[in-house]
């Protein structure tokens, strides 16, 4: 991409934001549970047992409100055990942990940590162990020793449910309250749903001078078909492989909530290749627009229409997927935007891209925005992206939900995105 092109960025741009804002305070709030155990700790015993039949963490209305309940974490620990972190996404604050440490009914091996939500909240969530066993900072429980404990992440033993991690390594536990959003049976094969194929490529880009593998989703009997919708959903290695978007694809297509589609899933590669390629870097937009949907259209019957053609992206994905289908309308003609990190590339005192859309011609682009309401970095920036589209006149549908920067209720915003922008 040209530097005199409008939509090139900054040459130089920092890989993190350099302030960081604090995050909204997290609601701690007593159990009533863990109170009446803090009066009777003799019954201990009888108290994991009905652990061991409702699963953790556990859930208790909130004084008679019913858009609220107190969701209560726990951890069974040893007479090692020093310190337990609770890390469900975004409800910390990173530079001070201490609010994220469970406490310790006295005379007990119950570990507790409380906070009162929303009954539509559903998040990912890690507990971070200090169990004596390994070495720690030598002076003892502060910042230093907090930081170290983050490190120390594991699945919760007291909940069957589990979720992918990014990257790989240990399963995260979920939490899902009674009134969350989305229909997760749609990511659940079911019997007598035509299957498409998933297939795997290597590719080598000329743009962007390095080899990716793409998952390439065809719906069933494609060969009978012509002109599909194309989906181009970006950190595919973690949409196909770990969460299966096939199986969602095949869902809404047999419901007819989707016309069949092909979808082609990139790989970021590793985490250092994706903060260089997914901040409004042209030579990615190059690999997608040039690269791309033209192998891909050698292969399958797909459409040329902008507007029948999808990008979607999280995070800088969701950043990426914005600048590219403004820099290239010709052919993306639908940004679907989950938690887009519209703070780049300098935090809040410099958002590039919606300075950039601000001064510019409106382009013949539709928009899905969602963000997360505990999302305390990048909430602000979605909100200003929202108000300066709709004030150049974009189609824009936004969303906020009750969720931090995270794949579990991606998945589900994801399905509504996408229905939004293809329903037939």
């Amino acid at each position: 991409m040209m530097l005199s092109d409008p939509w090139s960025p900054p040459a130089l741009a920092p890989a993190h934001p350099p302030r960081i804002p604090r995050p909204v305070p997290v609601e701690r709030v007593n159990s009533p549970r863990i109170a009446a155990l803090s009066a009777a700790p003799e019954k201990a015993a009888d108290f994991w047992r009905s652990v061991e039949t409702e699963s953790a963490p556990l859930i208790e209305p909130s004084d008679g409100d019913p858009g609220h309940a107190i969701v209560t974490f726990l951890w069974r620990g040893a007479q090692s055990t020093r310190a337990v972190l609770v890390l469900p996404s975004e409800l910390a604050d990173p530079r001070d942990l201490s609010g994220n440490l469970m406490a310790r009914i006295p005379g007990t091996d119950i570990w507790h940590w409380s906070v009162r939500m929303r009954t539509d909240w559903r998040a990912t969530y890690t507990l971070c162990v200090d169990d004596g066993q390994r070495q720690g900072p030598r002076q003892g429980p502060g910042p230093d020793h907090h930081q170290w404990l983050r490190a120390q992440h594991r699945r919760d033993p007291l909940n069957p449910r589990s979720f992918p991690r990014r990257w790989g390594g240990e399963p995260l536990s979920v939490v899902s309250l009674p009134d969350a959003p989305g229909a997760p049976s749609h990511w659940e094969a079911r019997s007598g749903v035509p299957r498409g194929e998933v297939s795997v490529h290597t590719m080598r880009s000329a743009n962007l001078r390095n080899w990716r593998r793409v998952w390439a989703y065809t719906p069933a009997g494609y060969q009978d078909l012509a002109d599909l919708p194309v989906l181009v959903l970006l950190d595919g290695d973690m949409w196909q492989p770990q969460l299966g978007v096939s199986t969602l694809l095949d869902n809404l297509i047999a419901d007819g909530r989707l016309p069949p589609l092909v979808a082609l899933l990139p790989d970021s590669l590793d985490d250092d290749v994706r903060w260089d390629e997914l901040t409004c870097d042209g030579r990615f937009t190059g690999f997608l627009v040039r690269e791309l949907l033209p192998w891909a259209a050698q292969r399958w019957p797909l459409t040329t229409d902008p507007a029948r053609t999808i990008l979607a992206g999280q995070g800088l994905g969701g950043l990426t997927a914005a600048h590219t289908a403004l820099s290239s309308p010709g052919r993306f003609g639908n940004a679907l935007v989950q938690s887009g990190s519209f703070w780049w590339p300098a935090g809040t005192d410099a958002e590039w891209l919606t300075d950039r859309i601000e001064n510019s011609a409106r382009r013949p682009v539709r928009f899905r925005i969602s963000a997360g309401t505990q999302e305390w970095m990048l909430l602000p920036a979605n909100r200003r992206l929202r108000d300066v589209l709709r004030a150049r006149g974009y189609d824009v549908d936004y969303r906020e939900i009750n969720a931090g920067h995270d794949y579990l209720p991606w998945r589900d915003e994801l399905a509504a995105g996408l229905v939004h922008l293809l329903a037939q």
